[in-house]
């Protein structure tokens, strides 16, 4: 059997390591990013299915119309997935440096430490 021995300043703040992944915050960037990601994806389907109705028209003006209208659908689609990309990013990254600047106590008494013992079987 083992000990192992850990010493934390009493009053110090615990983070979690970088890249972890398990924080609320990393979470639901990584969620809404890949939804965002998907969606943008969905846009650029989109315009090449446009694209290849405009190409494919033989001249015919309803479908060249159509062809148009689907393209300007999936740009229009494209630009609203990069502007919900940049606004929630903005607003998670507000929220969380109004959580952090509106943080408890921190008087960080140097030179007391707390040591936290634990045994391994």
């Amino acid at each position: 059997m083992s000990k192992i021995f850990s010493q934390l300043a009493v009053g110090s703040k615990v983070t979690p390591i970088e890249g972890a992944g398990n924080n609320l915050e990393s979470n639901v960037t990584t969620i809404l990013t890949n939804i965002i990601a998907v969606l943008g994806i969905a846009c650029v389907v989109v315009m090449i299915i446009g694209g290849v109705q405009y190409m494919t028209s033989s001249g015919d003006a309803s479908k060249v119309e159509k062809g148009k209208k689907t393209i300007l659908y999936g740009l229009i689609g494209l630009i609203i997935a990069a502007l919900a990309f940049v606004i929630v990013n903005f607003v998670i990254g507000t929220i969380l440096e109004q959580g952090s600047s509106s943080g408890g106590d921190s008087n960080n008494q140097e030179g007391t430490s707390l040591v936290i013992e634990q045994q391994i079987a």
